[in-house]
């Protein structure tokens, strides 16, 4: 068999003692390492590096948009912590129908759910050991002063340029004197700066008072039926225990419900002892990758609500048992990986770790921002809920939609070994467990892991694809002999080219050595990011 070819074959893995960090843009990883260096927790680095993700990539995520995060402590205690809101109290499946709607719309005020990354960075911010005043400083200074336009940025921009110019405070960030920004200009977001300046003394100051309200006038002219109250309720988020899964010895952790996390441990009970005795994505690795991935996605789209436990049902080990017999079987296969997200690793000198993932659901959520504020709201409701009578993601006053974002770490009697995350809609989940398998199965560093051809099953569970015919989407390099012997077992392969800024995803990993402590960390060639480690 051919093996395998990487995205990138030059990069190499970085390595360290002490600490590493690893995101999508070289400004973030650069203020993960920042405050690293200078004593900072890996929960004061996420924090920082956060808020300059909503100005450095400012498609992927957003103080308007969602947060999910899972931390692992240097004495092995893991914890996690969800931000996703509702969507309008006033938005029913009849609200939607009686206004000619036969799906949620996917821009605009009635694709929005209330934002829950505040509320998330909130509850992080209490762990800190710096104020948010000082953590979000460098995210102020850019949203400020601005940030030089990337490659990425003016991708985003010219992809998604009739829908931001629809919308006058959107446009006048993004689109600079009408036009889409050539790379190296200099993009202001100072109504955002003048947020954040308020969301740094209170983070929850987005659910109650004059930003809540401004917001809530701008929805409302817009025809969203907020009452507010579902709104004030966004600022009740807490800790949460992760929910648990095996694979190959290890103990995967993982962001519970709303989140997808529970569709990677679905997938690694599945695959659990399948992948590490075949060679590295050979034909039968990769139908028994995209099995798994099908099996998860047919169970999250029958019978998974984010106000139900029916997901511990799919994990029982019987059941589990009975799905593994026809895991390789050619036959429909929902996921998509369509949408856009970003995310960020990082291991500080005590051996704290942090997995968090932000997003505004698509590229730019909604494509709307309240006026005057530069904040972009995301689009949750749109891209999640259905417009199905009696589906459990039904969309439902006080039910929040099912969620791609996902989180994860790995431990074992000896401590962590990889903690990851991978964006990309309902790529994640997948590209997750892939990596994973990489890292454990083939014991491949984390760069190696991240830079290897993806496979996707598609369509998948978002409201906008499901029923779309039956794919499996694979990426160049997977090799020819691989493509053809699938083909040959019946599934429908499809090749795409990498996934560079598209919707491929943006994996980052990083490993311990449990024998020596030495870090090693990747970051995914398909996006602008790095990893640093020392």
């Amino acid at each position: 068999m051919t093996a395998p070819v990487a995205v990138a074959q030059d990069k190499q893995v970085v390595l360290g003692r002490q600490a590493a960090v690893s995101a999508s843009h070289p400004l973030v990883t650069a203020e993960g390492a920042r405050v690293l260096a200078e004593g900072g927790t890996a929960v004061d680095a996420t924090l920082a590096m956060a808020a300059v993700s909503w100005v450095a990539l400012p498609g992927q995520c957003g103080i308007g948009g969602d947060a999910f995060a899972v931390v692992r402590e240097p004495d092995g205690r893991v914890w996690t912590v969800g931000g996703s809101g509702y969507g309008p109290d006033g938005a029913d499946l009849a609200f939607f129908r009686d206004r000619g709607h036969t799906s949620i719309p996917l821009t605009g005020p009635l694709s929005v759910t209330v934002p829950g990354a505040p509320a998330a960075l909130g509850v992080l911010a209490r762990e800190a050991t710096r104020p948010l005043s000082q953590l979000w400083a460098r995210g102020i200074d850019l949203a400020r002063h601005g940030f030089a336009c990337t490659a990425k940025n003016r991708y985003d921009i010219t992809e998604r340029r009739e829908p931001l110019a629809a919308d006058p405070s959107t446009a006048a960030c993004f689109l600079p004197d009408g036009r889409v920004p050539e790379v190296g200009r200099l993009l202001h977001q100072r109504d955002l700066a003048d947020t954040l300046d308020v969301l740094a003394d209170d983070p929850f100051a987005m659910y109650t008072g004059e930003l809540a309200e401004r917001t809530l006038d701008f929805l409302r002219a817009g025809g969203a039926p907020f009452s507010g109250q579902e709104w004030a309720l966004g600022a009740q988020v807490e800790p949460a225990p992760a929910i648990t899964g095996t694979y190959r010895g290890l103990t995967v952790h993982q962001t519970p419900l709303p989140s997808a996390g529970w569709m990677m441990l679905h997938q690694a009970a599945l695959l659990d002892g399948l992948l590490a005795d075949g060679d590295l994505l050979d034909a039968a690795s990769v139908a028994a990758l995209a099995g798994a991935a099908r099996a998860a996605f047919d169970d999250r789209y029958a019978l998974v609500g984010s106000d139900t436990d029916a997901w511990r049902q799919l994990l029982d080990p019987e059941r589990v048992a009975r799905q593994r017999a026809g895991l390789t079987t050619a036959g429909p296969v929902p996921a998509s990986p369509d949408g856009d997200t970003t995310s960020m690793v990082c291991v500080d000198a005590e051996g704290r770790s942090v997995s968090f993932i932000h997003s505004l659901a698509f590229t730019f959520g909604a494509r709307i921002t309240v006026p005057g504020t530069g904040v972009v709201l995301g689009n949750r409701l749109g891209r999640g809920a259905y417009l199905v009578e009696g589906h459990p993601n039904e969309v439902r006053p006080r039910r929040k939609p099912l969620h791609t974002l996902n989180a994860w770490v790995a431990d074992d009697a000896d401590g962590l070994r990889h903690v990851g995350s991978c964006p990309g809609g309902d790529g994640q989940v997948q590209w997750n467990m892939q990596v994973l398998s990489h890292l454990v199965d083939h014991g491949l560093d984390p760069q190696q892991a991240v830079s290897l051809p993806r496979l996707s099953v598609f369509p998948g569970s978002d409201a906008d694809v499901v029923g779309s015919p039956a794919q499996i989407r694979v990426e160049a390099g997977l090799g020819p002999q691989t493509i053809a012997r699938l083909r040959a077992d019946g599934h429908d392969v499809v090749e795409t080219p990498v996934q560079v800024f598209g919707p491929g995803g943006s994996a980052m990993a990083i490993s311990k050595d449990p024998t020596t402590g030495v870090l090693s960390a990747g970051a995914d060639p398909r996006m602008e990011g790095m990893a640093i480690a020392w």
